[in-house]
């Protein structure tokens, strides 16, 4: 989380290269625990480079089938332990792959999404 410098009022924010290693290692790691999670990245200002301070971070999660309402997905993995506050949003492969064909807003957030994970070689759209 953010942290305020000892000798000034100035408010320092972690910067795009903190940020990604730090989701990196946490997808990293939660892949290892799920097995059904095939994509994790990172979409918005951080993906697109116009984060500022107060920024989140938006993650974007492909994972192959769950049950769970789309509403409750994202409170099975917790990203509390990364240096800023995320939005988590969970899709299974169907349903981002019908999004894609569906939704202009879903295109251009699959346009600009940088994934720090893939499980596959195989493109996963």
């Amino acid at each position: 989380m953010p942290v305020r410098s000892l000798n000034s009022s100035v408010l320092k924010w972690p910067d795009s290269h903190t940020v990604f290693s730090a989701v990196r290692e946490w997808a990293e790691t939660l892949a290892s625990r799920h097995p059904s999670i095939q994509k994790i990245g990172c979409f918005g200002s951080y993906a697109r480079g116009d984060w500022g301070v107060g920024s989140d971070v938006d993650i974007l999660m492909v994972v192959t089938h769950t049950d769970l309402p789309f509403e409750q997905r994202a409170l099975l993995f917790d990203a509390t332990a990364l240096p800023v506050p995320a939005d988590v949003v969970v899709y299974t492969l169907d349903e981002w792959q019908n999004l894609q064909k569906k939704s202009a807003s879903v295109r251009k957030i699959a346009a600009e999404v940088y994934w720090v994970f893939q499980r596959s070689e195989e493109t996963i759209e």
